[in-house]
């Protein structure tokens, strides 16, 4: 199953190297305010799911642009053919393929893909994490002081601006730094190999989390919601760490968002 999925997402990244930088402005659609989609995604996507249907044809899939499909398996892959669409339609160099496979209720691998910088992040579950082929593991960071963080701004949920701006100085004002890199694949995938030390986001959906909350496990670290519950996969509220840091992070959190609020977006 892990050998499909880097299959699949090197098939997918070849794609969108091919059309990187070409794509005329008429070709770019909004799917919703602020949520941008092309042609390549749609290309992307249909060669992931060709590419995983035809090894495992009764499996389902849930994929951001065309869906749900099949619910009978206790097997689903969680495809994002392209996390990052905005950076990749204006030619910044930050976009990914994310693939992750659940079990049940339960992720089981994952793979994230920069097929700019050849990049292969990949995981299963109790096999260790790894960047092509060289074994991953979190950073030492042992508090907010010596962290280098990572977020995402809440641009489909502005109605949280205020709390997570409050949240922003916090940790700024904590931390070594931010920075906001626009594909938050490759934020926990940078988080996995110890290139950040934690990450935290409002309104991001499964597919954008699936493929990392997997690497980041199994690279040492942890991975929550803002109240430290294991619901972060549907309920839009993301925290990632190297693990040492993560009680701390929640902590400052949680100063601005103590109770769940549901988001829409």
């Amino acid at each position: 199953m892990i050998e499909t999925a880097k299959k699949a997402a090197r098939a997918a990244g070849e794609i969108l190297t091919e059309h990187y930088g070409e794509i005329p402005k008429e070709a770019i659609r909004e799917k919703s305010k602020n949520d941008f989609l092309s042609f390549v995604d749609e290309a992307s996507e249909k060669t992931i799911i060709s590419i995983i249907s035809e090894k495992f044809p009764d499996h389902s899939i849930l994929a951001e642009e065309s869906g749900q499909a099949g619910q009978d398996n206790p097997y689903r892959w969680i495809i994002d053919p392209l996390d990052g669409t905005k950076n990749y339609i204006t030619g910044i160099p930050v976009f990914a393929v994310s693939i992750a496979l659940q079990y049940k209720d339960e992720l089981i691998a994952g793979v994230i893909y920069d097929p700019l910088r050849d990049e292969l992040f990949w995981a299963e579950k109790g096999k260790g994490a790894f960047l092509n082929d060289q074994l991953i593991h979190v950073s030492a960071a042992q508090n907010l002081e010596q962290s280098f963080l990572a977020t995402g701004f809440p641009f489909k949920t502005k109605n949280y601006l205020h709390d997570y701006l409050q949240v922003f100085e916090s940790l700024f004002n904590k931390s070594i730094g931010i920075r906001r890199m626009g594909s938050a694949a490759i934020d926990l995938a940078y988080l996995a190999t110890g290139r950040f030390d934690g990450f935290w986001e409002i309104g991001l959906k499964p597919w954008d989390i699936a493929a990392g909350a997997v690497i980041i496990t199994e690279a040492g670290g942890s991975i929550s919601d803002f109240w430290n519950k294991p619901y972060f996969l549907n309920n839009n509220y993301l925290i990632a760490s190297n693990g040492k840091i993560h009680s701390e992070l929640c902590r400052h959190i949680q100063n601005h968002f103590p109770f769940y609020k549901p988001v829409y977006s």
